[in-house]
């Protein structure tokens, strides 16, 4: 949702009705993970998407009918007929998507909490109850009753609001809406229908918003800056560290959330890494590089790239050998940083490492995709997602 968050942000100040399309399931192959959105307003204008344009068209009839009827519908999508011009995915996937009413006057301030926590990156989950799935995807029960389905509850590390209609099921999701949110996982859980453990009576969609992953790039050069930018396309909160004032400055690195004039490896001992922070070291020298290195190798973080030649990177790692480290550490070192794309250029090289940390988050090959078989979408890996269209 942060994609079309600021617009979301003004139909809700200006009162306007809006129905959200949300991917609560993926099965197989598909073009968007779970937790991505459609919005689409009463008088048409369309936000986001929720398959890439295979189901839009659909989903948008959809959200007409649940906005004039106030019932949410949850939708399944599969593999498209295209003989028959049907309605699908071409992916050889299927995913399921909740459709639901949002008008801001039914319950403005917990709706206006929740965008504006997305917006300041705070984490926050929300639960959803779903409607059974049904050909029609009509929802058994009204808004506003008992358990109903598109019943929400809005989860936050020391309070709830709302409520998904059963104490017990308010109890058992809100345990397990904090842990995905710490490990940044959106997805469906089922449960009895008072929060019973291994009975799936009812489905709850748990949309975690966590703060968005970290991109720590060190040295600020040309690349830096073209990396900054890649980072902040892709979802990333980019710091960049250098612990140069004349070169380390807010107006060389415009696409950067901050610049910290610091010896980076102090720097990088002093700030948060968690498994989802991504670490680029762009530095050349090394004097920076290798105890910057070292106390990348002693943090979680998801990937660390280190720019040089093959002969600096040859260097490199003796000097690292020398200072004890072992070889599980250094082979978690993406050096030279990048997949091998032939470019040349600071923007190209961004592309090349931006192209690697993809392919490490999702298990890609590198290879092009007319040389494979197969589903082209990877599934989400286990743990901590990094940035998607939440």
């Amino acid at each position: 949702m942060r994609d079309i968050l600021p617009e979301l942000r003004e139909w809700h100040t200006a009162g306007t009705p809006f129905a959200l399309a949300t991917v609560v399931a993926v099965h197989g192959s598909a073009p968007r993970a779970p937790g991505a959105v459609m919005a689409v307003s009463a008088d048409g204008a369309v936000l986001g998407s929720v398959s890439g344009g295979c189901v839009e068209s659909d989903v948008f009839e959809v959200a007409g009918e649940v906005l004039a009827s106030g019932r949410p519908q949850l939708r399944s999508y599969g593999i498209s007929d295209d003989e028959a011009l049907g309605v699908g995915l071409t992916c050889g996937g299927s995913i399921e998507v909740l459709v639901r009413a949002c008008v801001p006057a039914a319950d403005r301030d917990r709706l206006r909490e929740v965008m504006d926590l997305v917006a300041a990156h705070e984490p926050v989950a929300v639960a959803t109850l779903l409607p059974r799935a049904t050909p029609g995807g009509t929802s058994d029960a009204a808004p506003g009753e008992a358990g109903a389905p598109a019943a929400t509850l809005v989860v936050l590390e020391d309070r709830t609001a709302g409520s998904l209609g059963a104490e017990g099921l308010d109890a058992a999701v809100t345990d397990d809406a904090r842990g995905l949110l710490a490990q940044g996982v959106t997805g469906v859980q089922r449960y009895g229908a008072h929060g019973q453990r291994r009975m799936q009576e009812v489905s709850v969609f748990v949309q975690t918003y966590a703060p968005p992953p970290r991109m720590l790039v060190f040295g600020a050069i040309d690349h830096a800056a073209a990396t900054a930018r890649i980072g902040s396309f892709l979802g990333y909160r980019v710091t960049v560290c250098d612990a140069r004032p004349a070169f380390a400055t807010r107006e060389r690195f415009p696409a950067a959330d901050e610049v910290v004039r610091a010896w980076p490896h102090t720097y990088l001992e002093s700030t948060t890494v968690d498994a989802r922070t991504v670490i680029c070291v762009l530095t050349h020298d090394p004097k920076f590089d290798v105890p910057l290195m070292i106390a990348a190798l002693r943090t979680p973080a998801a990937y660390i790239g280190v720019m040089g030649s093959r002969r600096t990177h040859l260097d490199r790692t003796a000097r690292l050998r020398e200072a004890g480290v072992g070889e599980a550490e250094l082979a978690r070192l993406a050096s030279p940083v990048g997949l091998d794309l032939g470019g040349r250029t600071p923007q190209e090289t961004a592309v090349s490492i931006a192209a690697e940390i993809i392919q490490h988050r999702w298990g890609g090959t590198g290879r092009p995709l007319g040389e494979l078989a197969g589903a082209i979408h990877h599934a989400a890996p286990d743990g901590p997602d990094g940035p998607d269209g939440s």
